[in-house]
């Protein structure tokens, strides 16, 4: 079988190696396709070298075809289609207070260890989720990625009736929107290039660019002086750091999706005169893929419009290349049979 390795300094390979039998617990899973996700595009940058023990294989949006059942595994079988919970939480801690998907020592598989952007992957089979065999595999690689969104609507706590705005519209800004809008809230995004802009409105979304208005007179204007009931912090700048407290209405809740690296300044009187929330969401807990699945099942969205490109699984070095020269794109997948 063929199998990609990040070897560091912006380098993949494409190597064979032999398909390995699943161990007690475990699957062998045929890889339909694997998204690439802004994680690995850090990965590739070398912004998570700490991290990653190369050479590895990483991936960790996927969908597929069990091949091969191990010892001791009941409720899955040779052909089910699956998708992956990347989440090995299996050293979790009563000091984690049962928040296994986020517990000190998780280990994220497709960054700690070896991921899906291979023909063949051995997983635990707790981290799998069985798809209905009429499920689309292409859009079922979107799963991983919805389910963030779906965790981070869920945590908001939106309702229907609500307004919410999402600041950045790439991938998971456009998913967020998209669950946000399904919940039933007004859904206003906040997007600086153009061409993401016309994505979102050719999805049916509302989309505007702080450069060409005022968002926080736009959002007033739409809501009656409301302004939003939750905003999402999708675009990880400072612009919408600063932004989001005065979008946000009279004890509106912010959610934190995109992640800081570093400390940034933030207008905390602004918590204090508006009695506004700060909610941190990371990554999704099993209720949250079901909801995705759900919704990839149904196909009442979008979902295919957000898939750009599909590439054989041998072209991952040129992939990776042209995603830093277009930043326009949205979801690529990789075609990990060619």
């Amino acid at each position: 079988m063929i199998a990609t390795q990040y070897k560091g300094n912006k380098t993949f390979s494409v190597v064979e190696k032999e398909i390995e039998a699943p161990a007690e617990g475990e699957v062998r899973i045929k890889v339909a396709y694997s998204g690439v996700c802004g994680t690995d595009v850090h990965i590739y940058h070398g912004m998570m070298d700490q991290r990653v023990a190369m050479p590895q294989t990483i991936g960790h949006e996927m969908s597929g075809i069990i091949d091969a059942v191990g010892q001791g595994v009941e409720g899955f079988y040779e052909g089910d289609k699956v998708v992956v919970r990347p989440l090995d939480d299996r050293k979790a801690k009563p000091s984690d207070k049962g928040f296994n998907h986020i517990c000190a020592e998780l280990n994220f598989i497709g960054i700690d260890s070896p991921g899906s952007m291979q023909q063949y992957w051995n997983v635990p089979a707790f981290t799998l989720h069985k798809l209905k065999e009429n499920t689309d595999l292409k859009l079922a690689a979107l799963i991983e990625p919805l389910s963030v969104a779906t965790h981070d609507v869920r945590l908001s706590g939106l309702q229907a009736g609500e307004t919410a705005v999402v600041l950045g519209g790439g991938p998971i800004g456009l998913l967020v929107a998209m669950v946000a809008k399904e919940v039933g809230a007004q859904v206003i995004i906040s997007e600086v290039n153009p061409t993401r802009i016309e994505k979102a409105k050719s999805m049916g979304l509302e989309a505007v660019s702080p450069i060409d208005v005022d968002l926080v007179e736009y959002v007033h204007s739409k809501t009656e002086g409301r302004l939003a009931d939750v905003v999402f912090e999708v675009a990880g700048v400072q612009p919408a750091l600063d932004v989001m407290t005065e979008v946000a209405g009279i004890r509106g809740r912010i959610v934190m999706v995109a992640i800081h690296g570093q400390p940034k300044p933030v207008n905390l009187f602004k918590f204090f005169w508006k009695e506004l929330k700060l909610i941190g969401a990371r990554v999704y807990e099993k209720e949250d893929y079901e909801k995705s699945i759900s919704l990839i099942t149904a196909n009442e969205l979008p979902f295919e419009d957000m898939i750009t490109d599909v590439q054989p699984l041998s072209n991952i070095q040129k992939v990776f290349e042209n995603i830093d020269n277009n930043p326009d794109g949205m979801k690529v997948l990789m075609d990990c049979q060619l």
